[in-house]
C-alpha cells in the first residue's frame, strides 16, 4: 500500500531558518531517506515552494476564478510530502515518527493513496 505523508509546519518559521539550520535538518532527513531507499520504500519526496508562490483555481465558479495564494487558510501550511510504500499504517506511522525526530515542529498527516497514474516507466515509487 502506498501512503502519502503530508508535511505541515509554520511556513514563517521554516522560511526563517538560516541556510545552516535548513542544511542541518536536511542532513538529518537524509539519514531517514537513505534507510527508506535501501529498503525500497521511498517514492517521490517533494518540498513545496512558499505559499506566496501558490495559485488557486476555484472551479466552483463559471468561469473558474484564479486567485493568488493557497485556498485553505490554516495556521500550519502544507510544505511538502513523501510517497512511501508500506505494508501497513503502523509502518507508515513509524516512518513519520522517524521523520519527525529529524525535523522539528509541525505535524504529519498520513493518508493511504491509490496510484491513479503512476507516471512514465521507471518513475514509479519503489515497490510499485
Amino acid at each position: 500500500m502506498h501512503y502519502a505523508i503530508l508535511c505541515y509546519n509554520y511556513e514563517d518559521v521554516v522560511c526563517a531558518w538560516s541556510k545552516d539550520e535548513d542544511d542541518a535538518v536536511m542532513e538529518k532527513l537524509a539519514v531517514v531517506h537513505e534507510k527508506l531507499a535501501e529498503n525500497g520504500r521511498l517514492g517521490p519526496v517533494v518540498r513545496l515552494m512558499p505559499t506566496t508562490a501558490a495559485t488557486t483555481l476555484r472551479k466552483d465558479r463559471d468561469p473558474p476564478l484564479v486567485l493568488d495564494g493557497p485556498f485553505a487558510e490554516t495556521k500550519e501550511q502544507l510544505l511538502g510530502f513523501y510517497v512511501v510504500d508500506c505494508e501497513s499504517l503502523d509502518e507508515a506511522l513509524g516512518i513519520a515518527k522517524d521523520l519527525g525526530k529529524a525535523n522539528p515542529g509541525g505535524s504529519y498527516e498520513i493518508r493511504p493513496i491509490m496510484l491513479f497514474n503512476p507516471g512514465p516507466p521507471g518513475q514509479e515509487p519503489s515497490g510499485a
